[in-house]
């Protein structure tokens, strides 16, 4: 009952912790270059640092370990190669391949510094706007999370029921531990059943897994063309930038078609393209937020299928099969 009791108060970690670390560098790294510092300065800085992020779940440490230490250690990497006055969004990349621990919002953060970098827009001004973008992101995983903290809560609950009649028999006085055990219809039941709690465990996962899914670079295709774009550069060139920039650090940011008809819009109109194009990402990141709330909310209806067919034949294999068989055994073995 204690183990009972701790698994239905454990608590995950903030899903939105990664992300917002990322977040609150882009702020901090907009600050200090709006400020002056120099931008090999700016990173040292930040990873010199040795107080929490501001948001990051109260974690302490160099701002990139309010996460995880791969975070500080791609934070690290990032300063030196602007130190060496190399390019910090490859650092980035290598550094985060090498520690896959690391927050998954660093690839987007390395994009937007590559894209403002090589198209000369300003720095400050692309990472104010990068920081919105992940804050939306983080915000979108805290609701999800919160909207499914309920549903996972009651399928752990529900999971532990089968071990919770084993036991309960047990206090009874009923030799279910010696039937399941010792009797070889209690072993087919005890194989059975434990086979059904394990798939009804992995399957309960993975809905949570799927109803959890999201993106942090959602809607950045558009948000990178417009940082490119704020630096003057012409369509052609912020967009070839752009297409560069998201295959090397985002290749599954998105396919261009957003891109191309916002771009035609514009041309049509006359209007500015940049506006138009930040319009669409923020539209982009409202309809995931959306998408991944009605996730959340469909997923107490589908925990019910493991429920059904894994999670109630176990219950009736482990706990009911062996009281039934122990309660039999005894009264054939009393008979005359």
């Amino acid at each position: 009952m204690i183990a009972l009791t701790r698994l239905l108060r454990r608590r995950a970690a903030d899903p939105g912790a990664g992300v917002d670390a990322i977040a609150s560098i882009s702020e901090r790294l907009a600050v200090l270059l709006a400020a002056g510092v120099p931008a090999s300065s700016a990173w040292r800085h930040l990873s010199a640092q040795d107080d929490p992020v501001a948001g990051a779940s109260g974690a302490s440490g160099p701002v990139g370990a309010a996460v995880d230490s791969g975070d500080a250690r791609v934070l690290a990497a990032a300063a030196d190669a602007a130190s060496q006055g190399e390019s910090v969004a490859t650092a980035i990349a290598v550094a985060r391949a090498d520690h896959p621990e690391a927050s998954l919002a660093w690839p987007v953060l390395a994009a937007a510094w590559s894209v403002a970098a090589d198209s000369g827009a300003p720095l400050a001004a692309s990472l104010r706007s990068l920081a919105v973008v992940l804050r939306d992101e983080a915000q979108l995983r805290r609701d999800v999370g919160a909207a499914l903290a309920g549903p996972a809560a009651s399928a752990r609950l529900v999971t532990a029921l089968p071990l919770i009649a084993v036991v309960f028999g047990a206090t009874l006085g009923f030799d279910t531990v010696g039937v399941l055990v010792g009797n070889p219809i209690g072993l087919a039941c005890l194989v059975l059943g434990a086979l059904l709690l394990w798939g009804g465990a992995r399957w309960n996962r993975r809905l949570a897994r799927t109803a959890s899914a999201s993106q942090a670079d959602a809607g950045l295709e558009l948000e990178l063309l417009a940082i490119a774009m704020s630096s003057g550069a012409s369509i052609e060139r912020a967009r070839a930038l752009t297409r560069e920039t998201v295959r090397a650090h985002v290749p599954h940011s998105g396919d261009g078609r957003a891109v191309d008809e916002v771009v035609a819009l514009a041309g049509r109109a006359g209007a500015p393209v940049a506006e138009l194009l930040r319009a669409e990402s923020l539209r982009v990141r409202r309809a995931a937020r959306s998408a991944g709330a009605a996730r959340a909310a469909a997923l107490g209806v589908r925990l019910m299928l493991p429920l059904g067919l894994c999670v109630l034949p176990a219950f009736v294999l482990l706990g009911v099969a062996p009281l039934m068989i122990s309660v039999v055994t005894g009264t054939l073995g009393e008979a005359p």
